[in-house]
């Protein structure tokens, strides 16, 4: 190593000696001698280099943190070659979104199966499907009235509302459908005794459990602050689902049951008119 008294004379460093095919060479044969400022260690990536920002959050979430960082306009007109990537805390955010979205129509998708094999079709299930939607704008829409985080315990209560808002469609069109088959009761009749006589335990399950939650969502109690997402979260699907469900429902019945008898009538013009054309050709 050199002294440190010669480190900054570039005369000193331009005739130092490198080796050559024969010999050796002075260092300025060779370079440019500047002085100048570099970094003293290069962080990669994947194999590319990388300078990574690091902030405190004080009273931010990592989604605003996020929008903030992504608007400066320095940010938006960054060139081809420098990108921008999530780390840390915003890197483990979108892995639990990744995983929450996957759990979630798995999740569906498992629930119109077992459903297709309770009423020996996909018909009806579906007309229970469409009360998901029900259940999910309302807790985003309480989120958001509210003003708390979509965190991980507001995830979970999402997938809570899956299974109460399912179990209130089951309720009714399990009931139509047997007073249809059993008593011989007409679709609207059917449908309005449902709703009448289903009201009351789904009425009773969206009181019990809004009020389990109500005190997690007003902050009464140990670590209510993390969990108060969650419960507003399921206080809102739950009013969402249990107020449309017995309109929403019913009326997608009637709408998928005229489906499924159209169907049945092309199915049968088909298979009628096969059996026809295979009597003749046996003639």
């Amino acid at each position: 190593m050199l002294d440190e008294r010669a480190r900054n004379d570039l005369g000193r460093i331009a005739s130092l000696q490198v080796p050559a095919t024969n010999g050796s060479l002075p260092l300025s044969s060779v370079a440019d001698i500047e002085l100048g400022s570099r970094p003293n260690h290069i962080d990669r990536v994947d194999r590319r280099r990388s300078e990574t920002i690091e902030a405190e959050l004080v009273g931010l979430t990592i989604g605003q943190a996020e929008a903030l960082v992504a608007n400066p306009p320095s940010i938006k007109s960054l060139p081809q070659t420098i990108t921008r990537r999530p780390a840390g805390d915003s890197e483990h955010l979108q892995e639990l979104f990744n995983g929450f979205a996957l759990a979630i129509s798995s999740g569906v998708v498992l629930l119109l199966f077992v459903l297709a094999l309770l009423f020996n079709g996909f018909i009806q299930p579906i007309t229970i499907m469409t009360a998901l939607p029900l259940s999910i704008g309302g807790a985003f829409g309480l989120l958001a009235m509210t003003g708390a985080s979509l965190s991980m315990p507001a995830l979970i209560g999402v997938l809570m509302l899956m299974g109460v808002a399912a179990k209130n469609s089951i309720l009714l069109v399990e009931y139509a459908i047997a007073a249809r088959r059993d008593a011989g009761m007409e679709r609207e009749a059917a449908l309005i005794d449902a709703a009448r006589k289903r009201a009351r335990p789904i009425v009773m399950t969206t009181l019990a459990m809004g009020a389990g939650m109500l005190p997690i969502a007003l902050g009464i109690g140990a670590d209510a602050e993390s969990r108060a997402p969650m419960a507003i979260a399921v206080i809102g699907g739950l009013i969402s689902s249990t107020a449309l469900s017995l309109v929403y429902v019913p009326a997608v019945f009637c709408a998928m049951d005229d489906i499924e008898a159209w169907l049945a009538r092309k199915l049968g013009r088909l298979l009628g008119g096969t059996k026809q054309a295979e009597g003749r050709v046996g003639r």
